[in-house]
């Protein structure tokens, strides 16, 4: 009976992988619905809709025209008996080219996938090198706050050290102006005293001469006395011996 019925018939019970492979042959006549995916940039969803739809179809015409076959039995025409088998082959054409639609659509998706987990991976590892960079930028920031941390105990050390030292300072100058003014009193004693030996140098000297010019006038006056005392002595020796 599949003789009977033509080459279109008989591939209808053809081997699944030779239906496919006899079908893709005329794919770029048969395949309208891939066809009408690429020219008129209808998006995914609409084409899987649509092929699910054609699919369908397909389906329920394949097994309308293979139930009418059957219940046709051995009283019906060959010509009806070729309809029908023509009809069943082209539900299944339309089967295929739905499937083959669906593959399309599939191997799209899949590709996308693939597009998508290379973006993924890409924003994995950005994220990654991301996460690297923050972690140094935190310990970073660690080590800044740390550093600033010793610089800040420095700085109160050094501010309490610049107290003593500016307390140190203070009474060594302290220190320093009492003494300037001990120097300068000192000073000024020295010029005291020194205007006072001055003078007494100066009334030694004076005393010196006057107590000189008295010695001398002594002397003289002793040498005159003695000089009196002789003449008076030899004048009354005179006198005495006139007398005797």
């Amino acid at each position: 009976m599949i003789g009977d019925t033509g080459p279109d018939l008989a591939r209808l019970y053809e081997p699944a992988g030779e239906k496919r492979e006899t079908i893709g042959e005329g794919s770029s006549e048969e395949l309208p619905c891939d066809a009408a995916q690429k020219s008129c940039g209808l998006n995914q969803k609409n084409a899987k809709s649509k092929a699910s739809s054609i699919a369908v179809k397909a389906a329920l015409d394949a097994k309308a025209a293979n139930d009418a076959q059957m219940a046709a039995g051995e009283a019906a025409s060959l010509k009806v008996k070729v309809e029908l088998a023509e009809k069943a082959v082209q539900a299944a054409r339309a089967a295929e080219a739905a499937l083959a639609g669906k593959q399309q659509i599939m191997e799209q998706l899949e590709l996308e996938q693939k597009e998508a987990d290379a973006v993924v991976c890409e924003v994995r590892s950005s994220i990654q090198s991301t996460q690297a960079n923050a972690e140094s930028a935190m310990k970073a920031l660690s080590d800044a706050k740390t550093q600033l941390d010793q610089l800040k105990v420095l700085v109160t050390e050094a501010t309490a050290q610049m107290g003593n030292i500016e307390v140190f300072a203070n009474g060594a100058q302290m220190e320093l102006d009492e003494k300037g003014h001990l120097l300068e009193a000192a000073n000024r004693r020295m010029e005291c005293v020194y205007r006072q030996v001055l003078a007494a140098r100066q009334d030694y000297d004076k005393t010196k001469k006057a107590a000189y010019k008295a010695a001398c006038a002594a002397v003289e006056a002793k040498q005159k006395a003695q000089r009196m005392q002789r003449e008076i002595s030899s004048a009354s020796l005179q006198a005495k011996n006139d007398l005797y």
